[in-house]
């Protein structure tokens, strides 16, 4: 049994398909790009998917994983909450929804850093970043 392809441009990895945006925008821009392709921002739900993820994001790009519903219940896209991978992949001392200072405001989204490790980090849902697209060929 042949495995599908992934489209052009897009890369596989595992049984995932995944696509770093050319363009950037807000959290909710990302999940509507991804959302017309047939696919949604990239969820991470294992190891092997967070090392999926260093290999891709090159820059700073939006990821899955909100607390939009309930402050500090985080949740990926699929509606399953943060659990698998221990603690996340989050950067120290985060997440902290901009703590407390308002320059930072509401910190609901999560993106990638472009650190060795491409840990997590939460901001504000209106920043803009390219972001990372998943799908099943």
């Amino acid at each position: 049994m042949q495995s599908k392809a992934c489209p052009a441009g897009w890369s596989r990895f595992s049984y995932s398909c995944y696509l770093l945006s050319e363009r950037s925008g807000s959290w909710d821009v990302a999940r509507k790009d991804c959302r017309d392709r047939g696919a949604d921002l990239v969820v991470i739900d294992s190891l092997e998917d967070q090392t999926a993820l260093s290999n891709i994001a090159t820059t700073e790009a939006w990821i899955g994983l909100n607390d939009k519903e309930q402050e500090g219940t985080w949740k990926w896209l699929d509606g399953t909450p943060l659990t698998l991978i221990p603690a996340g992949n989050w950067e120290e001392d985060q997440p902290d929804n901009g703590g407390g200072s308002s320059h930072w405001g509401e910190e609901d989204c999560v993106h990638v850093r472009t650190d060795m490790k491409k840990s997590w980090n939460d901001r504000s849902c209106s920043t803009s970043f390219k972001w990372i697209c998943e799908k099943t060929p």
